[in-house]
């Protein structure tokens, strides 16, 4: 979780799934600055552990009205972690790129895992980017596919590009512009998956929460394309049913993927919500969940209908940010 829109990951083995509530994509447009990966860096650069052998430092630098810091991993040589303001957002491990260290992005992980079969390229958008995680995960894990971030911090972009550079042969576009701008801007029927990790100031702004925004998401998936949301709220969890009841508006198939503690109401924490089209392969989506290293729990169907306890999906016009963490969440 951070200030104006965190950024997926974890810090080295040890699991902070609770402690992260999202991905930089901001609450408003950005510059319109667009790039590719390619050209700046060779294969294998980026930051490592120094010269000598010594110890890489931390880097601080400012960015969109945040300190951003990238935190060596003492566990793993070339990971990182970025903070935004002291708050964990992103890990990614240069030599392994498949590694994924926050358990909200493991669950993401095993959804792009199962929304194909394994190695088939894909097309993907991340609303909100970040370091770059996930993309960089997909890259690894299904090579050729083609995807677009969309992530509203431009000197963030710069600085994650420069110090922790995307393998130049990976199909990856960034553009530096509001989430719901940038999907606008996306061709209708492109994306076999749309993942979307969007926070400002901790918080998901109250347009990305909308009917009239999964609509857009719905035009620009592919027919049976899935759209994944990293979603964070605490009791009493009025804010996770309503995104449920919107995406039960637009979606006929959905699951959800949290923490026990959280499907109980008795942390704020992460949720993953899987929504398409088509039927969802949840038996394997729950079996991989809870056998991760902190097991999660999925619910689907009738069960989750259940837990929505009739909330109303969430319009334009009555759209509100999700809660605020509350300050023990990074104490």
């Amino acid at each position: 979780m951070a200030r104006r829109g965190a950024s997926s990951g974890g810090a080295g083995a040890r699991e902070r799934s609770d402690r992260k509530t999202g991905s930089r994509a901001g609450s408003r447009a950005g510059s319109t600055a667009e790039d590719r990966t390619g050209g700046r860096a060779e294969r294998g650069a980026g930051r490592g552990a120094g010269r000598g052998g010594r110890r890489a430092e931390p880097l601080a630098e400012p960015v969109d009205g945040s300190l951003a810091e990238l935190v060596p991993d003492r566990e793993r040589p070339r990971a990182w972690t970025l903070t935004l303001d002291g708050a964990p957002q992103s890990h990614v491990d240069l030599d392994d790129p498949t590694f994924l260290s926050f358990e909200y992005q493991r669950r993401i992980g095993h959804i792009a895992d199962l929304v194909a079969p394994p190695g088939q390229p894909l097309h993907v958008v991340h609303l909100g980017g970040g370091a770059f995680t996930l993309a960089r995960y997909i890259a690894a894990t299904r090579p050729r596919s083609t995807q677009q971030i969309v992530e509203v911090d431009a000197a963030l972009v710069q600085l994650v590009r420069r110090e922790l550079p995307l393998d130049p042969q990976a199909r990856i576009r960034v553009r530096a512009t509001d989430a719901r701008a940038g999907l606008g801007k996306i061709q209708d029927g492109w994306a076999d998956l749309v993942i979307a990790d969007v926070f400002s100031g901790a918080r998901t702004p109250a347009h990305l929460t909308s009917t009239e925004f999964l609509a857009e998401v719905r035009r620009v998936l592919k027919p049976g394309g899935s759209y994944v949301a990293n979603l964070a709220d605490g009791p009493p969890l009025t804010h996770l049913r309503g995104q449920i009841a919107t995406a039960a508006a637009l979606f006929p198939e959905l699951a959800l993927a949290a923490d026990p503690v959280v499907w109980r109401g008795r942390r704020f924490g992460n949720a993953v919500l899987l929504a398409s089209d088509l039927p969802l392969k949840v038996a394997e989506l729950t079996r991989r969940v809870a056998t991760d290293p902190h097991p999660g729990r999925v619910e689907h169907g009738r069960a989750l209908a259940d837990f929505t306890g009739g909330a109303a999906p969430v319009s334009d016009v009555d759209a509100r940010p999700s809660p605020a963490p509350p300050p023990s969440v990074f104490g």
